[in-house]
């Protein structure tokens, strides 16, 4: 019976010290770590967060670049951080990929990563080069059935874009080729100079090349059409159900952090989301903000680690 009463105590004193700890969140400058270099979608999201956080929070909010490994380099660093809500993760789809992808982590993104919300979500777009004789992704799948291992596609190993190909191979049937690249620049370049047959790429880099005709857009990969590209069909309503590839970056904190802090997080960023400098660089971006509670965010984190992991399995594709 005492130690029963000694339990309860001791978590009423617990909730009493996290309640307290979250009233006088935050007092002192908050990390923003972003697991990717400079300039990206990742990084200028959460800069562009980051900023108006700091406004709200009227404590510094400090964005730092760990790149490396996929991701997983700050991925990691953050998930061995204090659980005190001083140091975030920017992170997303890559991470949740890389969770299968790679043979081992030294992390889990479900056990040791804390969802606070989704800040985005972002289309992307296969394009070919205009020599290749496909206008649709009916045209594309037939003309790789019927040259198994002839048609490449240009990725960075593991990236959403990588996997987004995978996919129509697996749900096809099909057998294009993957070439490995080091950043998504670089795919757009050879793709545009013909040394590449398609690729999956983020739709700002795509609609400059697609409105100086050199590029051919033939299907976005979300499951509805994008507002950037509106004339574009899907890859589902181009004939194959069950695709669905939509880019996505949150917010997370090291596990444990205290649920309060958690919520003031959440508060604070799903506000700053609604600021017009961040609605209109999005728009740009072809992007859509989210702001999701931590719940139905961790939900969607479970759900893309368990599918992701079905199509690396399937597609045999492998970390570089």
């Amino acid at each position: 019976m005492r130690t029963s009463i000694g339990w309860i105590a001791l978590s009423v004193l617990l909730g009493i010290a996290s309640f307290a700890a979250a009233q006088d969140y935050p007092n002192r400058a908050i990390r923003v770590v972003v697991p990717f270099s400079p300039g990206g979608a990742t990084d200028i999201l959460a800069r562009l967060v980051g900023r108006h956080l700091n406004e709200r929070l009227k404590q510094p909010v400090v964005v730092e670049n760990r790149a490396g490994a996929g991701g997983n380099i700050g991925a990691d660093y953050v998930a061995k951080s204090p659980s005190d809500g001083y140091t975030l993760l920017t992170a997303g789809i890559p991470q949740a990929i890389g969770q299968s992808l790679f043979k081992s982590l030294p992390y889990s993104m479900e056990r040791d990563l804390a969802p606070v919300t989704m800040l985005a979500t972002f289309p992307s777009v296969i394009a070919v080069h205009p020599s290749l004789p496909v206008k649709s992704v009916k045209e594309l799948m037939a003309l790789a059935r019927a040259n198994p291992g002839v048609l490449n596609f240009g990725a960075v190993t593991g990236s959403p874009n990588h996997l987004a190909i995978e996919l129509l191979n697996v749900l096809g049937k099909l057998k294009m080729v993957h070439i490995p690249y080091k950043g998504g620049g670089p795919v757009v370049v050879d793709l545009v100079a013909g040394h590449l047959h398609l690729a999956s790429m983020g739709l700002p880099p795509a609609i400059r090349m697609v409105q100086a005709g050199k590029l051919r857009p033939i299907a976005v990969t979300s499951a509805k059409r994008s507002a950037v590209l509106p004339d574009v069909p899907t890859v589902r309503e181009s004939g194959v159900p069950g695709y669905e590839v939509t880019s996505w970056y949150g917010v997370f904190a090291p596990a444990g952090t205290p649920d309060p802090i958690i919520r003031k997080l959440h508060s604070e960023i799903t506000a700053s989301l609604k600021a017009k400098e961040i609605l209109d660089r999005l728009s740009t971006l072809g992007a859509a903000p989210s702001g999701i509670g931590p719940e139905e965010f961790g939900r969607h984190v479970a759900a893309e680690i368990r599918k992701w992991a079905g199509v690396v399995k399937a597609s045999g594709a492998q970390a570089r």
